[in-house]
């Protein structure tokens, strides 16, 4: 009886459990791709699901579906955005925000957080500049809310996350939550585009390989996607099934993430799964050491496969991407497809009024008026620079000490640095379109335990 209680505190998400979901939103992706309107419903389910669970579930596992419902709308920002399934451009950021603050109310936050409180105020001195510079051209509220919500939502994610104590097998959880809504916008991009030959129109970013959407952000998380696949592959899959299983998955998400053509999700998955080895590698017995160079030989192989297939249906034009050359394999002149140029012009942006920065989205302003064309920004941290002034330096160092302040005390997380490496990669390629690199950034501060097997006594065995 006593055993019995104990696991009935416990939540479990078993290997078979995993297949099914798995099975399930391949399932998904293919009902989004044939039947109209199967995606807002799709939507709504998934929404009215998490927000049930978040506000019915006992306080103990509260955290845990705060998380859960997080990295499920996070992941499945760009299907929803593609097939027009979200109730709003930004609503997936809004949602995490909102599921992060149910969770502070029942929950709260640690009294160890308040840097976070200080990013929020830091944040304010460029709303007020924007109030006085942003032009009839450029609505106020929706213009602040749209560059805004992306570091709110981020400020809201840390503080929630920050000291949140929760094992290793639940970190493993969420990041599988992570991996089912891309996998059904794997299965959805397979059906929208079959044959990447068709579609090949050079080595830049390809739309129609990417659902008709923003190449960048499906990229980042496909990307996201297969950091998932390869932890589960190394950490959960004790079987050959399960293995082979994981592997396939990889490498179909992979393909279809370098067939978009958008490098930066690929580069910065790449690094996370590195960052990923080197901390799981370091941890490891002798023993455990050998079963993951089994393991990495095995993922080499996939890596190579994948590789050599996507070579083949792009005609070598991946290769030529990679190595910065165009169709005709003529190196360019411009590796980072002109972001270095918006680099540049949003520093000087900053050396105009390093002191308070132009204001919230005040660089859109800036250009408009110099330009005659209103262009976003794909940097975040030149962006903080531009717009936030002094503050934006600030911002950016508490961003990167704070967490690190925290690892020197909680060492738990191994999957810390490659939270952070997604974060920074993805906010200097991507800035923050999508909600996914606030939130990713919000796990790097949870407070990891290693859950260790009970040993029963003979009581409990006797009433069992």
């Amino acid at each position: 009886m006593v055993l019995n209680r104990y696991h009935k505190k416990k939540y479990h998400f078993t290997n078979d459990l995993y297949v099914l979901l798995v099975v399930l939103h391949l399932f998904v992706g293919i009902g989004i791709f044939y039947i109209p309107l199967f995606s807002k419903l799709y939507f709504t389910i998934v929404c009215l699901y998490f927000i049930g669970k978040v506000l019915l579930s006992p306080t103990r596992e509260k955290v845990m579906w705060v998380l859960f419902g997080c990295a499920y709308i996070a992941a499945a920002e760009s299907l929803f955005r593609m097939t027009g399934g979200g109730l709003f451009y930004e609503f997936s950021k809004y949602y995490v925000i909102l599921l992060v603050l149910i969770g502070m109310f029942f929950t709260g936050v640690s009294n160890h957080s308040y840097p976070y409180f200080i990013y929020f105020i830091l944040l304010v001195p460029s709303v007020l500049v924007a109030s006085t510079t942003l032009g009839y051209d450029l609505n106020f509220r929706k213009s602040i809310a749209f560059v805004l919500s992306g570091p709110v939502c981020l400020g809201a994610s840390a503080l929630y996350c920050y000291d949140k104590k929760l094992t290793q097998e639940q970190l493993l959880q969420i990041l599988a939550c992570m991996s089912f809504p891309v996998l059904a916008m794997m299965v959805y991009l397979f059906l929208y585009n079959p044959s990447i030959k068709d579609v090949l129109k050079g080595t830049g970013s390809n739309f129609a390989a990417s659902g008709g959407f923003g190449p960048n952000q499906v990229a980042s998380l496909l990307g996201l996607g297969m950091v998932a696949l390869t932890v589960r592959f190394f950490l959960k899959s004790p079987t050959v099934f399960l293995k082979v299983f994981n592997l396939v998955l990889l490498a179909l998400v992979s393909f279809r993430a370098l067939v978009t053509f958008s490098r930066g999700g690929v580069i910065a998955a790449v690094m996370m799964i590195i960052g990923f080895f080197v901390v799981l590698y370091g941890r490891s017995t002798f023993k455990k050491r050998q079963q993951i160079l089994g393991s990495l030989f095995l993922l080499g192989i996939g890596v190579s496969i994948t590789w050599m297939i996507t070579a083949n249906q792009t005609d070598g034009m991946i290769e030529n991407r990679y190595a910065n050359k165009n169709a005709t394999g003529e190196e360019k002149s411009d590796i980072s497809t002109g972001r270095v140029g918006l680099f540049e012009r949003e520093f000087e942006g900053f050396l105009r009024h390093p002191f308070l920065g132009v204001g919230a989205n005040g660089m859109k302003q800036v250009r408009l008026e110099e330009e005659g064309k209103i262009i976003a920004s794909h940097n975040e941290v030149s962006r903080l620079f531009s717009e936030h002034g002094i503050f934006g330096i600030l911002i950016l160092i508490l961003l990167i000490i704070t967490p690190l302040a925290y690892r020197s005390k909680q060492k738990g997380n191994m999957l810390f640095y490659s939270f952070l490496i997604f974060w920074f990669a993805t906010i200097n390629h991507s800035a923050m379109r999508i909600a996914a690199p606030g939130f990713i950034y919000g796990l790097s501060l949870l407070h990891i335990t290693h859950e260790k097997k009970r040993p029963l006594s003979r009581k409990q065995l006797i009433e069992h």
